[in-house]
Formats: structure tokens, C-alpha cells, sequence
């Protein structure tokens, strides 16, 4: 069921990381309450979490693949379920909702082993 590559999910942390903390400022629901900090900040821990992962594009590769897809399950699902638990749900909750599922199921879907990590044989 994992067939993702490390390679394409490192990739993708920088882009989402980035992303993430653009989100409110692009879409325009910049309010200064925790519609816009929530993403913010988990993009920022994307990116901190993505600096120190054993991947191919991790600068300080210490955190293992697995400890780095379990980051990504707990941040996808707190950001989906964010607008309704934090009371946003009435203003903004799509983009919210659409990057924390999408995080969520790349979390499932990523390989746990760095494709220059593998054995040749």
C-alpha cells in the first residue's frame, strides 16, 4: 500500500511546508486568530520536522521516515478537524479540511525507507 516514494514526499514537505504558511495570506482569511495561526504553524513544524528527516531532500537526516509519517498523520488530522474544533468552521474550513486530509493519506501511502537508503540488491 506504500508507493509513494521518499524522494516525491520530501519534495512535497518543502512545497505543503511553504504553503501552509502562505495559506491565509493567499486565500484571504489572514484574521489573526487560529484560522490563520493554525496552518501557519503547522507549516512551520512541517518544515523544522522536514529539515532533520532521513529522506532525500532532509538536510540533518535524524528523524527516522516512520517518525516523520507519524508527524504528518497527528499535524493532517489536526489541521482537518481545526475549523470545527477551534470554532473557525463558519468562516473558513475547506482549505483546512483539504491539506490536513491530503497530509493524512500521504502519510499512509509514503514509503518508510529513503529510495538511497535501500539495498542494490
Amino acid at each position: 500500500m506504500r508507493f509513494v516514494p521518499t524522494r516525491i514526499h520530501g519534495i512535497a514537505d518543502w512545497l505543503l511546508g511553504a504553503l501552509l504558511i502562505a495559506l491565509p495570506w493567499l486565500l484571504g482569511f489572514a484574521r489573526g486568530g487560529p484560522e490563520t495561526y493554525v496552518p501557519v504553524a503547522l507549516g512551520s513544524i512541517g518544515l523544522l520536522v522536514t529539515f532533520f528527516t532521513d529522506h532525500e531532500y532532509g538536510i540533518v537526516r535524524r528523524i527516522p521516515m516512520s517518525g516523520h509519517l507519524a508527524v504528518d498523520a497527528l499535524a493532517g488530522a489536526a489541521l482537518a478537524v481545526s475549523p470545527w474544533v477551534l470554532g473557525f468552521g463558519e468562516t473558513v474550513w475547506l482549505p483546512h479540511l483539504v491539506l490536513g486530509v491530503t497530509e493524512l493519506a500521504a502519510a499512509f501511502v509514503t514509503k518508510t525507507v529513503p529510495g538511497d537508503r535501500r539495498s542494490a540488491s
